[in-house]
C-alpha cells in the first residue's frame, strides 16, 4: 500500500508526515497506538479487533502519520479533533479527564490532540511530527492547541509527579487556564525525592512555547498521568523548526496545503 502523498517532509531524518487519507492508513496508527499503549504501557484498551486501538473519536478526527522514507513504515501518529468535529462528537476526548470550562471562549478555534505516540527507536525524533502538527493548526487557522501527554504509571505515579513538579515551576499556565482533573492524580502521596525526566514528547511542546494547565489526570485504563498541555499558536516557537530543519521547514510549515481527505 502506497501512503498518501507527504507534505512535511524531514531533511535530516529518515521521516515524512501526511494525513490518512483512507481506513487502511487509519488502521496503520491504530495499530502503532495499540502497540505503544496495551503493549508498552499496560492499558486496558477495547476494540473492534485484536491489535487495534479504536473509539467512537476516531471516526471524527483527521489522523496525522509519520513514516520512514525507506521503508513506509508508521512510526508516530496524532489524533486531531477540530472543533466543528468536536462539536459533532460531544465534547474534546480530554473532557473526560478535565473540565475545561475555562476554555468555553476558546471552543470555535480550538484544536485536541490526542491518542499521540511515537515508536520507541524515534522518540528522539517526535519533533517532526510536532512540526507536521504546527503545520495543520496554521494552514486551517486554527488558534488554540489542547492535548493529554501521559507518563507511565509503572511506577506508582512518583515518576510522574516529579516530571509534574519539574515542569510546573517553568511552564504552569497563567490562572485563566488552569484546568482541573475529574481524578486527580494525589501528589502529595508521593514524596518529592524523586527526580523524573520528562517523555520526548513532553519536552516537545514545551520547546513550541506550550503551557502545562495543572495538576494531572490520573486514567487508570491507560495506566497514566494524563498532563493537559494548551498551546497558543501565538506563542509557537518558529525558531525551534528552524533549528532542526532550516527556513525550508518554516516556509512548509507556513505555505503548503496538506492532501486533501
Amino acid at each position: 500500500m502506497m501512503p498518501s502523498e507527504p507534505w512535511l517532509e524531514s531533511g535530516s531524518r529518515n521521516l515524512f508526515v501526511h494525513l490518512a487519507g483512507n481506513r487502511d492508513e487509519v488502521r496503520a496508527a491504530q495499530r502503532l497506538r495499540h502497540a505503544v499503549f496495551a503493549g508498552e504501557m499496560g492499558a486496558r484498551l477495547g476494540g473492534p479487533e485484536p491489535g487495534i486501538d479504536e473509539d467512537g473519536f476516531d471516526g471524527h478526527c483527521d489522523h496525522l502519520l509519520v513514516r520512514e522514507k525507506d521503508t513506509g513504515d508508521v512510526v508516530g501518529t496524532y489524533r486531531i479533533l477540530g472543533p466543528r468535529a468536536a462539536e459533532a462528537a460531544g465534547s474534546y476526548y480530554s473532557e473526560q479527564e478535565f473540565d475545561l470550562a475555562r476554555l468555553d471562549h476558546l471552543r470555535p478555534t480550538l484544536v485536541e490532540l490526542g491518542q499521540s505516540c511515537i515508536r520507541a527507536d524515534h522518540r528522539n525524533g517526535s519533533v517532526i511530527a510536532l512540526l507536521g502538527l504546527a503545520r495543520y493548526m496554521l494552514v486551517h487557522g486554527h488558534g488554540c492547541l489542547i492535548g493529554c501527554a501521559s507518563v507511565s504509571m509503572a511506577d506508582g505515579g512518583r515518576a510522574a509527579a516529579s516530571v509534574y513538579r519539574l515542569i510546573a515551576e517553568r511552564h504552569l499556565a497563567p490562572p485563566e487556564y488552569r484546568m482541573f482533573p475529574r481524578l486527580r492524580l494525589p501528589l502529595e502521596q508521593l514524596g518529592s525525592g524523586a527526580v523524573a525526566e520528562a517523555p520526548p514528547l513532553v519536552k516537545g511542546y514545551l520547546r513550541l512555547g506550550a503551557y502545562v494547565c495543572g495538576e494531572p489526570a490520573w486514567d487508570p485504563d491507560f495506566n497514566t498521568a494524563d498532563l493537559l498541555i494548551f498551546l497558543p499558536m501565538a506563542r509557537l516557537k518558529a525558531r525551534y523548526a528552524r533549528h532542526y530543519w532550516g527556513d525550508a521547514a518554516i516556509g512548509a510549515v507556513l505555505a503548503v496545503p496538506p492532501s486533501p481527505l
